[in-house]
């Protein structure tokens, strides 16, 4: 069994200032990837086929890429080599053509048809606005929750940022590395809204509810959602290895987008939510 020995954090060693800049200018580079995407684009983040519609195609042949391409009389939007099973996931925009005529097309190349799958422009428009809807609903029914339990701005708002700053920075990431909107990376936003608010409630819990100054509550915190976060971090980054090497391509995003944001949270959490809690309860700020 792994075990993970957390370090002891001597925060008396900087100020609010050191320890609030670094996710504070993270943040502000990931929303500028986010607004500068959104500008050359017209999207925060591409979507992928379940939102714009398309056409995936896994096909078995030992042809190179290049022949794959020119086997169709559309031009693939995309064409990903699986290399566990020796197969390709061939991509088609909506409209590009059916998908009964690119079976025959990859048929007639001597390519092995092993899957297709199809999603229509209409629905894939209506299930990304469900899953957006989603998504900010989960958000907002988060913030609400927090601020009924902490009952105070401060606490309540670094807990909101943190989660905040956690799906802005994966997000950001997706558009650097060229992972696609997906149910499944949305799942994974939906995902790191709840790890993200667990750690960030057991630190303010120790650091507000329970007896001991601050640094000692913060520090028995860091030990036990250190751990937490570690363990979930190497589990996603098996899963996505194993998954990348299967070419399950949903595992994967999933995996990528969780270690992204679960990185982030261990920033977000012990650098930003700290530095509020700590001038929360040092500065005399209002109850």
């Amino acid at each position: 069994m792994v075990e993970f020995t957390v370090p002891e954090v001597d925060y008396t060693r900087y100020t609010n200032r050191q320890l609030v800049a670094v996710p504070l200018a993270v943040l502000a580079v990931a929303l500028l990837v986010i607004g500068g995407w959104y500008v050359a684009t017209g999207a925060p983040v591409n979507p992928g086929v379940d939102f714009t519609g398309g056409t995936e195609l896994r096909i078995a042949t030992d042809a190179p890429q290049s022949e794959v391409a020119a086997a169709f009389d559309s031009q693939p939007e995309s064409i990903r080599s699986v290399a566990a099973d020796g197969t390709y996931v061939v991509t088609f925009q909506s409209g590009s053509a059916t998908s009964s005529g690119l079976q025959t097309q990859a048929e007639d190349a001597g390519f092995e048809v092993r899957s297709i799958d199809a999603v229509s422009a209409n629905f894939g428009s209506e299930t990304q606005l469900l899953a957006l809807g989603g998504l900010a609903v989960a958000f907002a029914g988060m913030s609400i929750l927090v601020f009924a339990m902490f009952r105070s701005f401060v606490p309540s708002i670094a807990v909101v940022i943190s989660a905040f700053s956690d799906i802005v920075i994966p997000v950001a990431l997706m558009n650097l590395l060229g992972i696609e909107l997906s149910l499944g990376t949305v799942a994974a936003l939906l995902m790191l809204i709840g790890y993200s608010v667990d750690s960030d409630i057991l630190l303010n819990n120790h650091v507000l509810r329970r007896s001991g100054d601050f640094y000692e509550s913060t520090a028995r915190a860091m030990r036990t959602g250190v751990t937490m976060t570690l363990t979930s971090i190497a589990a996603m980054i098996v899963m996505t290895i194993t998954a990348t090497l299967f070419g399950i391509q949903l595992l994967a995003a999933i995996g990528t987008v969780l270690v992204f944001g679960l990185t982030a949270d261990l920033m977000n959490t012990y650098m930003l939510n700290v530095t509020l809690l700590r001038w929360y309860k040092f500065e005399g700020v209002a109850r």
